[in-house]
């Protein structure tokens, strides 16, 4: 758009944060970080369409102030953690809630393509899992302990070890959709087939209530948190095909921020799910009510903290 079409429609809210800068009232952070990214928003537009005119040179102040406002005080600062779980994180994850919605239905769909596949070809479960597993669990059934497995280490060991790989597995999944948002779904889809597939298993062993009951103590918060980093990755994916009114490059930094912010929000998610599956799975003989209160426990909170809690923020 032109340079004066630009300044009428963003002049009367530029002054609107002049006040709120300079006003005696203490300034609350969460807002000032708001702030701040509108102003860094306008002011990266302001670069690429019109890199030396006054308007640049402007927001370019009022962007230097606003990040003075929020980093002078030091107390402030110490609350950045805070404020980080409180608001940003949810915002972002408002941001992008169409992009988690994707990496949703790209699992579910590649969960049922597992589970259907397992059903009317019974060598696919080998295929997916491995023949070492199918027969370990094969034999954990005979032996009436067909959740074994989840014992079979230390806690502390299994803890470590799980919190680890998920994260590990977490970060692939966010960079690889570098590869415009394809790399993500397919390690996506390759993870939502193996666990349809694994559902299947037990369900035609007759033991889908037993293995629903114990996998899903820690794959509730385990699960979820894949798909949100799936998520993550199709935001940086996303970023670079379709940049909008920014350049690819600009999209790109911001595409890449946002998203590493979903993945920074998620491990404490994964230290959770490892702790469960490290600690708690592994009691098979616990009472059905709590292995219910666990999971669904875990399931509100997910619903909450990411869909039902971010709409409740404003933008500021």
């Amino acid at each position: 758009m032109k340079e004066v079409t630009f300044l009428k429609q963003n002049a009367e809210k530029w002054e609107m944060f002049e006040h709120q800068l300079f006003q005696k009232e203490k300034q609350n952070a969460d807002d000032a970080a708001n702030l701040f990214i509108e102003i860094t928003n306008d002011l990266s537009y302001s670069k690429t369409h019109y890199p030396n005119s006054k308007t640049t040179q402007y927001l370019n102040s009022l962007a230097s102030k606003v990040h003075h406002s929020i980093y002078q005080n030091k107390k402030e600062s110490n609350k950045r953690m805070l404020s980080f779980w409180k608001t940003e994180l949810p915002l972002v994850v408002k941001t992008h809630h169409k992009q988690l919605f994707i990496s949703f239905v790209i699992f579910f769909i590649s969960c049922l393509i597992g589970w259907f596949s397992a059903k009317y070809d019974d060598s696919f479960v080998r295929l997916i899992l491995g023949d070492t597993y199918v027969n370990m669990t094969l034999e954990n059934i005979e032996n009436n302990d067909p959740m074994a497995v989840y014992k079979s280490s230390k806690e502390v060991d299994m803890f470590l070890g799980i919190t680890i790989n998920n994260v590990r597995v977490s970060f692939l999944v966010f960079i690889l959709g570098l590869f415009f948002s394809v790399g993500s779904g397919f390690l996506l889809f390759s993870n939502g087939v193996m666990l349809g597939s694994f559902q299947y298993f037990f369900l035609a062993k007759g033991l889908f209530l037993e293995s629903f009951l114990t996998i899903w103590i820690h794959g509730t918060l385990e699960i979820s948190a894949i798909i949100i980093a799936g998520g993550a990755g199709i935001v940086l994916g996303n970023s670079i095909l379709f940049p909008k009114t920014f350049s690819r490059g600009e999209s790109f930094i911001m595409g890449a921020k946002n998203g590493l912010k979903i993945i920074i929000g998620i491990v404490p998610i994964f230290i959770v799910a490892g702790f469960l599956e490290g600690f708690v799975t592994r009691h098979t003989d616990m009472p059905i009510y709590l292995s219910l209160f666990i999971i669904l426990g875990s399931f509100s909170f997910v619903i909450w903290y990411f869909i039902i809690y971010p709409r409740t923020i404003k933008n500021f």
